[in-house]
């Protein structure tokens, strides 16, 4: 037995782009991938406590038994506890609660983002030049920004070398991430996203653009010869 193509011709009545459409017509539409704010606060809280909560885990974890290093573990823990009080205060300050009072010194939120980011001291260089770490903080989105940044280079780099620097001129604060063998494209692609992403691929990123914005400030950023990605959060001085 041959099998082969029926020539014959006969009338078709609906053309197949016709036909599509009534079968597409027909099914049942996705739902819409639109991401509120609130549903975006929430995302990013949940992003952002995986870490501290996963240390808080360890740690306890390990002061179960007679460990040595417990003074050091008892000193993360703490971190920790302060890190997720902080992503309180935020979650609170964007969804529209008053301000609370008080600030902080910007070279303590240096030192609490670096502390809640994991990223070994072996590994992070810090300069702070003039007067910057005596800069008064009172808002508890600027350590979040810091903390993801720091996150995103301890998660995502390697092993490879970090330097955080901030400095004060013009009426601005500018706090400066460089790293070496950062896809610029990539990251630069998640800064500028208006939306926040469906999933929480990119979340943390995208959260930094957010509350740079909130804050009045903008994102720089710009790769050097030997291909170090930098990226600048100019807040302004207030």
């Amino acid at each position: 037995m041959t099998l082969a193509a029926d020539t014959r011709t006969s009338a078709f009545p609906i053309s197949l782009g016709q036909l599509l459409r009534a079968v597409r017509s027909r099914l049942p539409r996705p739902a819409s991938s639109d991401v509120t704010p609130e549903d975006a606060l929430v995302r990013a809280m949940c992003h952002d406590m995986r870490s501290p909560l996963a240390a808080l885990e360890s740690v306890l974890d390990r002061l179960d038994r007679d460990d040595p290093d417990r003074p050091e573990l008892l000193d993360l823990a703490r971190a920790q506890a302060r890190h997720l009080s902080s992503m309180l205060r935020t979650a609170n300050a964007t969804g529209g609660a008053p301000e609370r009072r008080g600030s902080r010194r910007l070279v303590d939120v240096l030192r609490a983002s670096v502390e809640a980011s994991g990223l070994p001291a072996a590994r992070l260089s810090v300069q702070l030049d003039g007067d910057a770490a005596d800069v008064a903080v009172a808002d508890a989105r600027v350590q979040r920004i810091l903390t993801n940044l720091l996150e995103n280079a301890h998660r995502h780099g390697e092993g490879r070398p970090v330097r955080l620097a901030a400095e004060r001129s013009d009426g601005w604060v500018r706090l400066t991430v460089t790293q070496a063998g950062v896809p610029a494209e990539a990251v630069v692609s998640r800064l500028s996203q208006e939306a926040p992403p469906v999933d929480l691929d990119g979340l943390g990123l995208w959260s930094v653009q957010r509350q740079t914005r909130e804050l009045g400030g903008r994102l720089l950023w710009s790769q050097g010869a030997d291909g170090a990605f930098t990226l600048v959060v100019a807040l302004p001085d207030r």
